[in-house]
């Protein structure tokens, strides 16, 4: 298979990628998890189990407390037409991998889950092969002994789009998470459980958190209400 041209071009940039790195690892704005339960039971009607998984985006980061980050504004969606029980296993940090070795530990069923993963896995060059088959690996734990009914796969982050990303890391990065995101597609597909969630938000300062790399307040908004969206169709 023929190498793309930011892969072919990692090799002469690696000195700028490196230093670009670094700095932004060094002005980084170490921003913590939103305090707030992780679990819970809120709403009227059926009942409707509901898991949230995956990496700091789907924890919350970027938001002051859990009711402002995606599970919060989540669970308020849903609870319009759902007693929604609710648990969140998500971590700064996390790959695909670490969240299929997590969600192992758990006990099911689960009516309904969204995923958010990618931008680690970005980050550590893994392959689309690699990631499509860790994916593939994740949605037959939750469809299967999860038992989830229907999951929302959300889309590897448009990483060159990231205000803390200089370029030319932004631009590597970003072609990186959108070979990602074709692969994530291509796994959603094989599974009538399943749908991928792409958002296509406008470049406006206030949908990014101070870091310049995670969601704001306004951004898990705009999230949940296509998710609950998506989840209230199955």
């Amino acid at each position: 298979m023929p190498f793309a041209a930011d892969q072919l071009l990692r090799v002469p940039l690696l000195p700028v990628l490196a230093a670009q790195g670094l700095a932004v690892r060094r002005n980084a704005r170490l921003l913590p998890e939103p305090t707030g339960p992780r679990a819970g039971r809120f709403g009227r009607g059926p009942r409707l189990r509901l898991l949230i998984a995956g990496d700091s985006s789907a924890a919350g980061v970027g938001a002051g407390t859990q009711t402002q980050a995606l599970s919060g504004c989540l669970v308020r969606n849903l609870s319009r037409h759902y007693c929604v029980e609710w648990q969140l296993e998500a971590t700064t940090g996390h790959t695909t991998e670490d969240t299929i070795a997590r969600l192992q530990g758990l006990d099911g069923p689960f009516d309904m889950a969204i995923t958010a993963l990618g931008v680690n896995d970005v980050t550590r060059l893994v392959s689309a092969k690699v990631f499509a088959d860790r994916q593939a690996r994740l949605m037959e734990l939750l469809t299967g002994p999860l038992e989830v009914r229907r999951v929302v796969v959300t889309a590897v982050p448009q990483m060159h789009r990231f205000p803390a990303l200089p370029h030319p890391l932004a631009w590597v990065l970003g072609q990186q998470a959108a070979r990602l995101d074709r692969a994530l597609q291509k796994v959603v597909a094989q599974y009538a459980q399943a749908r991928h969630l792409a958002i296509d938000l406008p470049d406006d300062p206030a949908l990014a958190a101070p870091d310049g790399y995670h969601p704001s307040p306004k951004t898990y908004a705009i999230w949940a209400e296509a998710a609950a969206h998506l989840l209230h169709q199955g």
